[in-house]
């Protein structure tokens, strides 16, 4: 197993970057995580970080995930695990395996990709743990999205983060906006928030995938495993809010508006975002603020990611205005 630099010294601070964008009175400000420097950044990466500790502990010599044929996650893990020198198998729903840029770099880095229907990817994961455990492997099985409490923690230091660079720049964000998928990111943030004792703004998921009820148990119980025994004292239900009315159909689904934020943000503003996590998040950032009549406020939106997928659609994004 190899050690990488990177990931062997702390995460650069990635940056806030005001936006020329308004929308009732508010103003805008973007953190850039898509800016770290290791296989186009994200969040995965914030949370490949503490996996990869994970895994220097276990000894393993396969590393194991899940995820979609669009996954950064699975693109993610994939690099670490080639740079690392390990195995990487992948195990992915052979529902609508569209090849895009990410499918495509997970093959390049040596990961195997192993399909299996959706309703079936439990019990394959199991099997393929057991049949490595047989030929006298190690594997190491990281959930898919980075799901878990390394994941959790990952974004519970981007929250201290994002308060140490308020206090560098003399401002204080009302609102954090965020695509929220497989949970871990809203639960770090909102961990963070609950730690702190602040409750002097509002995180916001926008859910990309999942439906009220079941998203926001998800990540509810991601704040219970991370803050185990502590979890009474300092939960409070208001500070967990995960919104699933911009999902536009569900996973991957988008629609002309979504493309038309994707064209804006990266023809005024010169910021990459993608249709299935961010730029989905950052249009139905828009319309909450529209419908809940949030005015002359200071917003942060959380930049997660996805840069690949960007050039996926490329030849479709136009502004229809």
């Amino acid at each position: 197993m190899k050690q990488l630099v990177f990931f062997e010294q702390p995460l650069p601070v990635t940056p806030i970057m005001p936006l020329e964008m308004t929308c009732g009175q508010n103003a805008f400000w973007i953190k850039r995580d898509d800016l770290l420097p290791f296989s186009f950044g994200g969040n995965k990466v914030r949370k490949a970080a503490e996996f990869y500790k994970e895994i220097k502990k276990s000894g393993a010599d396969v590393v194991m995930t899940y995820g979609s044929n669009s996954s950064n996650h699975c693109r993610i893990i994939a690099n670490m695990a080639a740079a690392m020198e390990l195995q990487c198998h992948v195990i992915s729903p052979e529902e609508n395996r569209e090849i895009l840029y990410n499918t495509r770099m997970v093959s390049q880095f040596g990961a195997s990709i192993e399909t299996c229907p959706v309703n079936e990817v439990a019990q394959t994961i199991e099997n393929r743990k057991a049949a490595f455990v047989k030929e006298g492997k190690k594997p190491y099985f990281i959930t898919g999205g980075g799901h878990g409490n390394p994941g959790t923690h990952s974004y519970v230091r981007a929250y201290d983060e994002i308060c140490a660079q308020e206090a560098q720049m003399g401002v204080h964000f009302d609102y954090i906006f965020h695509a929220s998928g497989t949970g871990a990111t809203q639960a770090g943030l909102v961990c963070g928030q609950l730690l702190r004792e602040d409750g002097a703004r509002r995180i916001v998921g926008i859910s990309i995938a999942r439906e009220k009820e079941r998203g926001r148990e998800v990540v509810r119980e991601s704040i219970e495993s991370y803050l185990g025994a502590d979890y009474e004292k300092y939960y409070r239900d208001d500070a967990l809010i995960f919104e699933d009315a911009y999902r536009c159909g569900g996973y991957g689904a988008y629609d002309q508006q979504i493309l038309n934020v994707v064209y804006r943000l990266m023809c005024k503003e010169g910021i990459p975002v993608d249709t299935t996590y961010v730029g989905k998040a950052f249009w139905g950032m828009l319309q909450y603020l529209q419908e809940q009549a949030v005015s002359g406020r200071k917003i942060l939106f959380l930049h997660t990611g996805g840069t690949p997928l960007f050039f996926d659609k490329l030849n479709i994004i136009k502004n229809d205005k």
